[in-house]
This record gives C-alpha cells, sequence and structure tokens, in this order.
C-alpha cells in the first residue's frame, strides 16, 4: 500500500501510514473491508451507529432535503424546516420543560458551547465571576479548548501546554471530592460541573448507586450548573432519549450529538432548561455571540429527522436497556481470564473488559478485528456498544470472540512467560 495523505485522528501516523484499513461498505451490524472480509461492528464505530449501517430511509431524506435546500445559515432571524422541525422534536423529549435547542456540529463543539453558555448565563445574571467549570477523572468531553480541558483523561491532555484556565477535575465516583472542590474554587465562583451518565471513552466507568441523584442534589445545593454530557449515553445508548432520565435527574444542560443522525452526518448540540435560556429569551435579551457556520444545517437536521423516526418506529430507544443484561452475561465470563482485572456493563447497551497489562488492550482489540469483530480499544480496556439492532446471536459472537482475542494475545506472551503459557492452556480449555 502506497502512502497515505490522510493524517488520522488519535492515531501514530508514523506506523499508520502504509497500514490502513479501508472500510467500504456497511449493513446493518456488519462492515466490510476493501478484500472483502466482513466484520461485526462491535462499537456502532464511535458509540453512534444506534440504527445499523446502510439504512436507506436516511439517506433518501438527506438526498431530498439537498435538491430542496442544502444550506443556508440560521444567524440571526433565519430559520429552515428541518432545523425548526428537529429542535421541536428533541425538545419535546428531553426530560426539561419548556426546553431549548442550540445546534451545532458534533459533540465536541456542544461541550464548548455548553461551558461559554454556562459562563455567559451567569454573566448575564450579574454574576460573571462564575467562570469555573468542573469536570471528572477519566471523563471525556471531546477534544475541543474546553472538553480537551475538563476531560480526566490525562493522555488526551499532555503535550499542548496552557488549557483554558478555572477549569478543574475530580475524582469520578465521589459525591464528597465534587463538595470539597466547589466549596475550595467557593460556590459564587463556580459555573457548571459536567458529567457523562455512564462514562465512555474513560472505559465505561459505571456510576455508583445514588451517585447521578447525588451530584444534582450538591449541585442544586451551592446553585452550580449541571451540564449532562449525553454525547455517548443519548438517543437510546442507555434505554432512553438522553440517558439521564433512568435517574430522574432534571440537567440544567444536555449535550448531544453521535445518536441524533447515528452518524449519517455530522450533527450535535446543546438542549437547555428554561431557567438558562430565561435571560436569553426574555426582556431585551442576553446576546449570546456564539455558533457554528453550519449550525442548523438542514441536510444535517433531516437526516436526524429520519433517525429519529426509525428509533421511534423500530422501538429501538428501548434497546438499549433490554438487551444490557444481555451484553452483561456474555462478558461478564470474561472476568475469569489472566489477561482481564475486571467487566464494567449492566447500564445501557455499553460495556468494557479492564486488561492487564493495560498496554495490551490495542493488541486485544486487534486480535478480536482479525477473528471478524471490531470492539474499540481505550486507554486501558477494550469497549464494546454495538448498534441497537443487533441480535442475540452476534452478542453471543463479541463474547466468544474476545475470549478467542484474549487467548491468542495471552500465547503471544507465552514465550515471554512460562506461567502465561500455563495460564493459556487452562484458558483455552474452558
Amino acid at each position: 500500500m502506497s502512502d497515505t495523505a490522510l493524517w488520522h485522528p488519535f492515531s501514530n501516523m508514523a506506523k499508520v501510514r502504509d497500514a490502513e484499513l479501508t472500510i467500504t461498505r456497511g449493513d446493518d451490524v456488519w462492515l466490510w473491508d476493501e478484500a472483502g472480509r466482513r466484520y461485526l461492528d462491535a462499537s456502532a464505530s464511535l458509540w453512534y451507529a444506534n440504527v445499523g449501517h446502510g439504512r436507506r430511509e436516511i439517506a433518501d431524506a438527506v438526498h431530498a432535503q439537498m435538491i430542496v435546500l442544502e444550506d443556508f445559515n440560521a444567524f440571526g432571524d433565519i430559520a429552515n424546516e428541518p432545523a425548526l422541525e428537529l429542535a421541536r422534536r428533541l425538545a419535546d423529549l428531553a426530560p426539561m420543560p419548556d426546553a431549548k435547542v442550540f445546534f451545532t456540529t458534533g459533540g465536541g463543539e456542544a461541550v464548548d458551547t455548553a461551558a461559554k453558555l454556562a459562563r455567559r448565563y451567569w454573566s448575564a445574571l450579574g454574576l460573571p465571576q462564575r467562570v469555573h467549570v468542573i469536570g471528572r477523572m477519566a471523563g471525556y468531553h471531546g477534544t475541543n479548548g474546553f472538553g480537551t480541558s475538563i476531560g480526566g483523561i490525562e493522555a488526551n491532555r499532555a503535550g499542548f501546554g496552557p488549557l483554558v484556565p478555572h477549569t478543574s477535575y475530580v475524582p469520578f465516583d465521589s459525591l464528597e471530592s465534587l463538595e470539597a472542590e466547589i466549596l475550595r474554587i467557593g460556590s459564587d465562583n463556580v459555573a457548571a460541573f459536567f458529567m457523562e451518565p455512564v462514562m465512555g471513552a474513560g472505559g465505561v466507568n459505571l456510576p455508583p448507586e445514588s451517585y447521578v441523584e447525588g451530584v444534582a442534589d450538591v449541585c442544586e445545593r451551592h446553585g452550580v450548573l449541571l451540564i449532562c454530557d449525553s454525547v455517548i449515553c443519548g438517543f437510546g445508548r442507555l434505554g432512553s432519549w438522553y440517558g439521564i432520565e433512568r435517574w430522574g435527574v432534571e440537567p440544567d444542560m444536555i449535550t448531544f450529538a453521535k445518536g441524533v443522525t447515528s452518524g449519517y452526518l455530522p450533527l450535535g448540540g446543546v438542549v437547555t432548561s428554561s431557567r438558562v435560556a430565561e435571560p436569553f429569551w426574555t426582556g431585551d435579551g442576553a446576546l449570546f455571540r456564539h455558533g457554528a457556520t453550519y449550525s442548523a444545517h438542514p441536510t444535517c437536521c433531516a437526516a436526524g429527522i429520519a433517525n429519529i423516526d426509525i428509533l421511534e418506529r423500530e422501538g429501538l430507544i428501548a434497546r438499549g436497556a433490554e438487551l444490557e443484561g444481555a451484553l452483561d452475561a456474555v462478558l461478564r465470563p470474561l472476568a475469569d481470564h489472566p489477561l482481564v482485572t475486571e467487566v464494567r456493563a449492566g447500564i445501557g447497551l455499553m460495556g468494557a473488559i479492564e486488561i492487564d497489562p493495560p498496554a495490551l488492550a490495542a493488541t486485544v482489540a486487534v486480535a478480536a478485528r482479525e477473528r471478524g469483530v471490531m470492539p474499540r480499544a481505550l486507554v486501558s480496556s477494550v469497549a464494546v456498544s454495538p448498534p441497537l439492532t443487533i441480535q442475540q446471536p452476534e452478542l453471543e459472537l463479541i463474547g466468544s470472540t474476545l475470549r478467542e482475542a484474549l487467548d491468542d494475545v495471552l500465547e503471544q506472551a507465552a514465550p515471554h512467560n512460562g506461567a502465561a503459557s500455563s495460564a493459556a492452556r487452562s484458558t483455552t480449555a474452558r
């Protein structure tokens, strides 16, 4: 293969430049490469192919919209019909009454929008000192300015120099640490706290019992805006529209992307409560000088409408909760493997196996791919989050293939470790 001109995200190009895997086709939960090999998409690409690949309905909706109006900006008083309809539907589905929707082109942009809006909200109320934004260790909020700064995956922060000031992060499972950080900074200086209901890229970390409700209580007592990052968790991944509904919590803002179009076109946004919208929507208003060129892009919004139609018509939103037990059942037995230190699953259609040593996580994911199943390698774990259309036999294939991949990797390490060799023979026999 000749040297590529494509610079891949999150990739070591010295290794990738002449070793690309080119995906050419997708159908439901299956993918094919340029050599005709088939793979089970065990990660819904990057957590987003919720309705599966190759849905003609979305392609037709996009085609029809592009013929009429491919795009026009939505600045000032300009609108378009798909954006108006999609905003209405997303607002009606939100757990906050009288919600408003600000569109972006993806999740990272949605996070930066929400962070800026939180600061601008307090400024509009005459409290411009409330600028501090808190995230969580192992949290992931995209790679834009605020997302990088409040993200709790250290490798994603390193090497970029100074990040956005007045940001920090706390342990992902400790209410006491969150409250202590708010008190350290001073409640009157904190703008917002960002929380993923279930952490995705940080390793599929599940919230401890009562944690989500406890976060809402801490934020309310200290007057801190609660921003729910549902970029991964939304649109059925946790069995509800935005994921956060499972805990009965009404956040001040929700960031979304990925599953809103199932990845068919780039689209994201922020759902705001009436509290956050109020100073901008009443009286003389407070101008929010922020927005992307392609905000409320009509063709992307048409894809979102068609995608939501499918999610509703086929009952796919509930699948995230209906299948969480089945996914847990195929991953849980892997806990006895010598390379696996923990299995995390049981809330929504997402799970992960923690690998030790961590450096082997990517090797395990590649070994699974070579066997025809494509999971997602994270920092020290291998994650699974298939399309919501997956069936039981395909879930079982994920579990059995991961077992074989783990055995392959352990066997490769055997010449360097006699104990590992014995363990490999033992686990292969199970």
